[in-house]
Protein backbone atom coordinates (compact mmCIF):
# COMPACT_ATOMS: atom_id res chain seq x y z
CA UNK A 1 0.00 0.00 0.00
CA UNK A 2 1.48 3.55 -0.77
CA UNK A 3 1.44 6.31 1.04
CA UNK A 4 -1.60 8.71 0.39
CA UNK A 5 -1.30 12.01 -2.10
CA UNK A 6 -2.03 15.27 -1.85
CA UNK A 7 -2.48 18.33 -3.92
CA UNK A 8 -1.29 21.86 -2.38
CA UNK A 9 -2.03 25.21 -3.02
CA UNK A 10 0.50 25.85 -5.04
CA UNK A 11 -0.71 22.45 -7.52
CA UNK A 12 2.42 20.80 -6.38
CA UNK A 13 1.78 17.22 -5.26
CA UNK A 14 3.33 15.84 -1.88
CA UNK A 15 2.62 12.65 0.15
CA UNK A 16 1.96 11.73 3.44
CA UNK A 17 5.82 11.36 4.24
CA UNK A 18 6.36 15.29 3.75
CA UNK A 19 3.33 16.51 4.57
CA UNK A 20 2.60 17.68 8.14
CA UNK A 21 -0.51 18.78 9.21
CA UNK A 22 -1.55 21.02 11.80
CA UNK A 23 -5.22 22.34 12.23
CA UNK A 24 -6.05 25.75 11.78
CA UNK A 25 -7.03 27.78 15.06
CA UNK A 26 -10.17 29.69 15.17
CA UNK A 27 -8.53 32.62 16.80
CA UNK A 28 -5.22 33.49 18.16
CA UNK A 29 -1.48 33.92 16.99
CA UNK A 30 0.23 31.87 14.58
CA UNK A 31 4.09 32.95 15.07
CA UNK A 32 6.55 31.61 12.02
CA UNK A 33 9.73 31.90 10.81
CA UNK A 34 11.30 31.44 14.34
CA UNK A 35 15.01 30.26 14.26
CA UNK A 36 15.25 26.15 14.78
CA UNK A 37 15.20 25.30 18.28
CA UNK A 38 13.82 28.36 20.07
CA UNK A 39 9.85 27.28 20.15
CA UNK A 40 10.68 26.48 23.80
CA UNK A 41 12.19 30.36 24.82
CA UNK A 42 9.39 31.81 22.47
CA UNK A 43 7.03 30.56 25.02
CA UNK A 44 8.48 31.41 27.53
CA UNK A 45 8.99 35.07 26.74
CA UNK A 46 4.81 34.47 26.26
CA UNK A 47 4.27 33.82 29.54
CA UNK A 48 4.30 30.19 28.92
CA UNK A 49 0.74 30.02 27.70
CA UNK A 50 -0.27 26.70 28.36
CA UNK A 51 -0.06 27.07 31.68
CA UNK A 52 -2.92 29.65 31.46
CA UNK A 53 -5.14 27.00 29.75
CA UNK A 54 -4.45 28.30 25.84
CA UNK A 55 -3.89 25.24 23.73
CA UNK A 56 -0.26 25.32 22.08
CA UNK A 57 0.58 23.63 18.71
CA UNK A 58 4.32 23.71 18.39
CA UNK A 59 6.73 22.33 15.38
CA UNK A 60 10.03 21.75 15.46
CA UNK A 61 12.80 21.68 12.91
CA UNK A 62 10.93 21.60 9.94
CA UNK A 63 12.07 22.11 6.75
CA UNK A 64 12.01 25.79 5.38
CA UNK A 65 13.00 26.82 2.13
CA UNK A 66 13.81 30.62 3.34
CA UNK A 67 15.87 29.24 6.62
CA UNK A 68 16.86 25.47 6.29
CA UNK A 69 15.06 25.08 9.59
CA UNK A 70 12.54 26.80 11.82
CA UNK A 71 10.11 26.57 14.27
CA UNK A 72 6.13 27.46 14.03
CA UNK A 73 4.07 28.42 17.24
CA UNK A 74 0.52 28.56 17.19
CA UNK A 75 -1.84 29.73 20.39
CA UNK A 76 -4.90 29.47 20.18
CA UNK A 77 -6.84 32.09 21.98
CA UNK A 78 -3.51 34.50 22.79
CA UNK A 79 -2.98 37.36 20.58
CA UNK A 80 0.22 38.52 21.15
CA UNK A 81 0.54 42.59 21.46
CA UNK A 82 2.97 45.11 19.80
CA UNK A 83 5.03 44.96 22.90
CA UNK A 84 5.40 40.98 22.69
CA UNK A 85 6.21 41.26 19.36
CA UNK A 86 9.09 43.91 19.89
CA UNK A 87 10.91 41.58 22.27
CA UNK A 88 9.97 38.55 20.33
CA UNK A 89 12.63 40.03 18.19
CA UNK A 90 15.05 39.61 20.87
CA UNK A 91 14.35 36.03 20.70
CA UNK A 92 13.15 35.35 17.06
CA UNK A 93 14.43 38.40 14.62
CA UNK A 94 12.75 37.52 11.41
CA UNK A 95 9.66 36.10 12.73
CA UNK A 96 6.39 37.01 11.70
CA UNK A 97 3.16 36.91 14.19
CA UNK A 98 -0.51 36.39 12.33
CA UNK A 99 -2.95 37.11 14.23
CA UNK A 100 -6.12 34.73 13.87
CA UNK A 101 -9.73 35.76 14.13
CA UNK A 102 -12.66 33.57 12.83
CA UNK A 103 -9.90 31.22 11.31
CA UNK A 104 -8.82 34.75 9.05
CA UNK A 105 -5.76 36.30 9.40
CA UNK A 106 -6.44 39.97 10.15
CA UNK A 107 -3.10 41.23 10.77
CA UNK A 108 0.59 40.20 10.17
CA UNK A 109 3.10 41.51 12.72
CA UNK A 110 6.86 41.38 11.77
CA UNK A 111 9.42 41.44 14.57
CA UNK A 112 11.94 43.75 14.31
CA UNK A 113 14.60 44.27 16.79
CA UNK A 114 14.16 47.55 18.46
CA UNK A 115 17.31 50.36 18.25
CA UNK A 116 17.24 50.76 21.78
CA UNK A 117 16.41 48.84 24.82
CA UNK A 118 15.98 50.35 28.10
CA UNK A 119 15.61 48.41 31.55
CA UNK A 120 14.94 45.50 29.47
CA UNK A 121 18.98 43.31 29.55
CA UNK A 122 21.18 44.18 32.36
CA UNK A 123 24.92 44.68 31.56
CA UNK A 124 27.30 41.74 32.28
CA UNK A 125 30.14 44.07 33.05
CA UNK A 126 30.61 43.85 36.98
CA UNK A 127 32.10 47.79 36.72
CA UNK A 128 29.07 49.51 34.68
CA UNK A 129 27.07 52.12 36.55
CA UNK A 130 24.11 49.98 35.16
CA UNK A 131 24.86 47.68 37.59
CA UNK A 132 26.52 49.66 40.02
CA UNK A 133 24.01 51.72 40.57
CA UNK A 134 20.87 50.32 39.43
CA UNK A 135 18.84 52.48 41.31
CA UNK A 136 20.09 55.84 39.77
CA UNK A 137 21.36 54.14 35.58
CA UNK A 138 18.78 52.22 33.91
CA UNK A 139 20.25 50.00 31.53
CA UNK A 140 19.94 51.45 27.93
CA UNK A 141 21.58 48.78 25.04
CA UNK A 142 21.74 49.90 21.47
CA UNK A 143 21.27 47.81 18.91
CA UNK A 144 24.57 46.81 16.96
CA UNK A 145 24.11 43.84 14.89
CA UNK A 146 21.22 41.84 13.61
CA UNK A 147 22.53 38.83 11.84
CA UNK A 148 23.47 37.69 14.65
CA UNK A 149 21.68 39.73 16.95
CA UNK A 150 24.15 42.01 19.31
CA UNK A 151 23.45 45.14 21.84
CA UNK A 152 26.18 47.11 22.99
CA UNK A 153 25.79 48.88 26.54
CA UNK A 154 25.37 52.69 26.32
CA UNK A 155 27.39 53.10 29.45
CA UNK A 156 30.66 51.12 29.15
CA UNK A 157 30.27 49.72 25.44
CA UNK A 158 30.09 46.02 26.69
CA UNK A 159 28.21 43.87 24.21
CA UNK A 160 25.80 41.33 24.63
CA UNK A 161 25.79 38.18 22.07
CA UNK A 162 22.07 36.61 20.87
CA UNK A 163 23.06 33.60 23.82
CA UNK A 164 23.31 36.06 26.35
CA UNK A 165 20.08 37.77 25.54
CA UNK A 166 18.19 34.76 25.10
CA UNK A 167 19.26 33.56 28.44
CA UNK A 168 18.41 36.52 30.04
CA UNK A 169 14.75 36.82 28.37
CA UNK A 170 14.38 32.92 28.48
Amino acid sequence: MGAATTTRKDGQSSDDHTTMLVRKIPDGSVIDHIAAGKALSVLRLLGNPQENGFTIAMVMNVTSSKMGKKDIVKVEGLEVSQEQVQRLALIAPRASVNIVRSYRVVAKRNAVPPRTLRGILSCTSPTCVSVRERDSAPSIFFLSGRSPLRYRCKYCGTELAEKEIISQLG
